[in-house]
């Protein structure tokens, strides 16, 4: 029997973290209205949202993170403890193994946000499920088919998402694929995914340094 296809965006932000003012209860509203079966909710150094989000739609919902390491930022899905910012990437990469979460590498070849050498990206090799090779936040394609080399010479899993920081970009990068409900259903899903995406435009980076600020003088 074929197993039924769905929607996944595998990276969003809502209000917790400092750059989105997206509330839970919308990002929950915009998924049904754009028929998005699967969200991972990877709020900056914070689970607390997808948690919360988790309770409201548990079916939907996969608790995960995006972890800042001084090189760059790795992601994780299906998380059950928070990781703090600002940890080197392997004791990320390691604690996220020791949760069975599933470990992917967010826009790693987009100058602006990844800054990793050689030497690093080499030793999380062990570690990764999966690359994100077409995040929409990216300014030029050209990053996106960096990551894509990496991955495939890599063997790794081709991974994408939307990074979206407003409800309008959301979806905006998704996967077709296989129903999975936890990590080791996401490997072996993921595989058979089919990414489809377009880039965000230059408003949405505005939207999201204005939540920002405004978060600042709340």
């Amino acid at each position: 029997m074929t197993q039924p296809l769905i929607r996944a965006e595998f990276h969003c932000h809502t209000v917790y973290s400092p750059d989105s003012l997206v509330s839970l209860t919308a990002l929950m509203k915009t998924c049904d209205e754009r028929g998005i079966d699967k969200i991972a909710i990877t709020d900056h150094g914070s689970i607390k949202g997808a948690l919360k989000a988790q309770k409201m739609v548990p079916e939907r919902v996969i608790v995960s993170e995006e972890i800042a390491t001084p090189e760059g930022e790795l992601l994780g899905y299906f998380m059950n403890e928070e990781i703090p910012q600002g940890l080197p990437a392997l004791e990320v990469a390691r604690r996220l193994r020791g949760q069975g979460a599933f470990i992917s590498i967010a826009h790693p070849f987009d100058p602006r946000r990844s800054w990793w050498t050689p030497k690093t990206l080499d030793a999380l090799l062990p570690f990764l499920d999966g690359v994100e090779v077409f995040n929409a936040r990216c300014l030029r394609q050209e990053y996106n088919q960096a990551a894509y080399r990496f991955a495939v010479e890599h063997g790794k899993t081709l991974m994408a998402g939307s990074d979206a920081h407003t409800l309008r970009e959301l979806g905006r990068a998704s996967m077709t694929m296989p129903f999975f409900e936890d990590a080791e259903g996401l490997r072996a899903a993921a595989h058979e995914g089919v990414i489809s995406g377009e880039l965000s435009g230059l408003y949405d980076r505005m939207v999201s340094a204005f939540a920002k600020v405004a978060k600042k003088f709340n």
